[in-house]
This record gives structure tokens, sequence and C-alpha cells, in this order.
């Protein structure tokens, strides 16, 4: 069952805050990189390819009922750090932004009474918990760390092996 208009754009601007996301991810990894953090840089070049894997969800479940996705503009923030610890709050508060939109994805489905998109809905809801939890746990640590360089390095290093999907 084709989804009405006004559901059918807000997919369409999930899809487009997905790319949004993942580009912000692969911008954050590149000023990590400048800062001789690779480790770091590859954990959010992994998580922009998850991010791109929600915006093909997305997609896959408006082409599955008929919808037409679209990419919308995509619009970053100008970047540049002044500590480590400002990349995961940057990606915090980039993940709690799309919860919320998700949330009001889920509101608006409902208030349709779009029940066919619920099952897709639910997948991101929950995902997204485990994505705030995640970056939340990271910033959380990096801040313990501060500035020292050890401590950085040891994250780097984990980072560098932690698999999101593993998750």
């Amino acid at each position: 069952m084709k989804m009405s208009e006004e559901l059918e754009t807000a997919f369409v601007q999930q899809i487009t805050r997905e790319y949004e996301a993942a580009f912000l991810y692969r911008q954050l990894a590149a000023e990590l990189e400048l800062r001789d953090l690779p480790g770091m840089a590859t954990w959010f070049r992994r998580h922009a390819e998850i991010e791109l894997g929600h915006a093909d969800r997305l997609i896959k479940h408006l082409t599955d009922r008929r919808n037409h996705p679209v990419i919308g503009d995509i619009s970053l923030p100008s970047i540049k750090l002044e500590t480590v610890a400002e990349a995961f709050q940057i990606a915090l508060d980039a993940e709690r932004e799309v919860s919320e939109a998700i949330r009001a994805l889920c509101r608006l489905a409902d208030a349709q009474h779009d029940y066919d998109s619920r099952p897709v809905i639910d997948w991101f809801i929950t995902e997204q918990i485990g994505e705030e939890a995640t970056v939340s746990e990271v910033l959380g640590r990096v801040t313990l760390v501060d500035d020292d360089g050890s401590g950085l390095l040891f994250l780097d290093a984990e980072l560098a092996g932690d698999d999101p999907d593993q998750e």
C-alpha cells in the first residue's frame, strides 16, 4: 500500500538526514586523521557506512511501497575540532537529532494509521537507542582521559578494532 504524500515527504527527509550523518561522520574521521588518531578515524568511517545502510533501508521501504525516494540537499556544519571529545559530542548531538526525527516519523505514521511503516520505524527506534548509547559511552571514555596522550592512544587502538556490527 502506497503511503501518503506527507508521510513520503517525512521518509525522504529522514533519508537525507541519514546521508548527512554519514557525511558528518566522514568529516569527523578526517579531523581525527589530522590528529594522528587513525583508530578513531576508522571508527567514524565504519559508522558512516552504517548510516548509509540506514538510508538504504529507508529507500527500500519507500520503493517496496511504490513511493518515490529522493535524496535531498545535504548540509553539513563547518567543523574544526578543538578537542577529541568535541568530535564525539558532535556525533552524540547528531544521533540525538536523528532519534528525535525517527520519533516524529513514528508519531506521523501512527496519526495516519500507516501500520505498514511501523516495522521499519520500530527497527530504527531500537537502532537509535544503541547508537546513542555507543557514542555516549565513547564520549564518556574520551572525556575521562581528557587530552592525556597515552589514554587517547589506548582508546584509539581500541576503537580501531571496534566492530559496530557486533553490538
